[in-house]
């Protein structure tokens, strides 16, 4: 008789696989935050994917004329979580949903993905993705005019959170590359929220103190879990400036701010990044805030340091949409 199956990796408890493949997933967390209650903006949840039953939820302030010169931008919200963990309905990731969508004024879309172990990437990939077409396909039909009436469809901006920048990066890549056809939707520009970027070869941030909720361990666990069977974290889908990844000289980058904090584990490979498309002469800026750890934006987006960080976002936003 064959031993019973045995506990291969554990995520604080909520993420367990078995060593026959198997893998339990807690409905269970209890969350510190709770939704706010946002009278400002209005939102509602819609299905973007049959196949796979992924919805996403979409947000608009509650008070637009519909004129063509009031018409909203659009940004496309991807959650972190490692790949493994989040959904648009968690309380942290809806708030800063609502809070974008209030200071911003702009629609906030913001699509669920298949998480990994039961999936592994490129499965979030590619349904961010079948999420831009689906906004395509608004574009082409106005098949939903509770959107549709308010957006801008040649305003379009993506912005990820941790996992969800590492997702921007790769879809600036994709459409850099000429690689999808998304008109008449414009995509103006790529927010990335301390993108989760990994690699072989360790950082100094990476080796520096911990985070208070972030571990280099849990790190690991997080691309163990995530990449494809086999691979490391020099892959391309990890690592954006491996000996495997494309050449992003080649590719026709659109517009790029990277968010980082000072405090983070993920610093230095965000700063690498940044400079790295610096030098090849692509529109990226990097902003730092000091002594901020990971998902400080995300976890408390009506802080001071986060209204401060909608206002670099806005800056943006306002630069590229001319």
């Amino acid at each position: 008789m064959g031993s019973l199956p045995h506990i291969v990796e554990d995520c604080m408890g909520f993420l367990q696989l078995y060593s026959d493949g198997s893998i339990f997933r807690s409905d269970d967390i209890k969350f510190k935050d709770s939704p706010i209650e946002d009278h400002s903006v209005l939102f509602k949840d819609s299905l973007f994917h049959k196949t796979f039953n992924l919805h996403l939820r979409i947000y608009k302030p509650s008070s637009n004329n519909h004129s063509q010169s009031h018409k909203l931008p659009l940004l496309l919200f991807f959650h972190g979580g490692g790949f493994c963990f989040g959904s648009r309905a968690w309380p942290h990731f809806h708030n800063c949903c609502l809070r974008l969508a209030s200071a911003l004024r702009a629609a906030v879309l913001a699509p669920d993905y298949r998480l990994a172990p039961e999936h592994r990437l490129p499965a979030a990939l590619d349904d961010a993705v079948e999420a831009l077409r689906w906004v395509q396909r608004q574009a082409l039909s106005s098949e939903d005019a509770w959107l549709t009436a308010d957006v801008d469809f040649d305003r379009v901006f993506v912005v990820g959170d941790s996992s969800g920048g590492n997702i921007a990066h790769h879809l600036a890549v994709r459409f850099g590359s000429g690689l999808e056809d998304m008109g008449p939707i414009r995509v103006r520009g790529y927010v990335m929220l301390a993108p989760f970027f990994g690699g072989e070869v360790r950082t100094k941030s990476e080796e520096g103190p911990r985070e208070e909720i972030l571990t280099l361990e849990i790190l690991d666990r997080f691309w163990r879990l995530s990449m494809p069977v086999g691979e490391n974290r020099d892959h391309p889908l990890a690592n954006p400036l491996g000996p495997h990844s494309p050449n992003l000289g080649e590719v026709k980058l659109g517009p790029i701010l990277v968010i980082i904090g000072g405090k983070e584990l993920l610093k230095d490979r965000a700063a690498e990044y940044a400079a790295l498309l610096k030098e090849l002469g692509k529109n990226i800026e990097f902003v730092v805030f000091e002594g901020r750890e990971h998902g400080f934006f995300t976890h408390d987006s009506y802080s001071q340091a986060s209204q401060d960080v909608l206002q670099v976002i806005q800056r943006f936003i306002l630069q590229n949409s001319t």
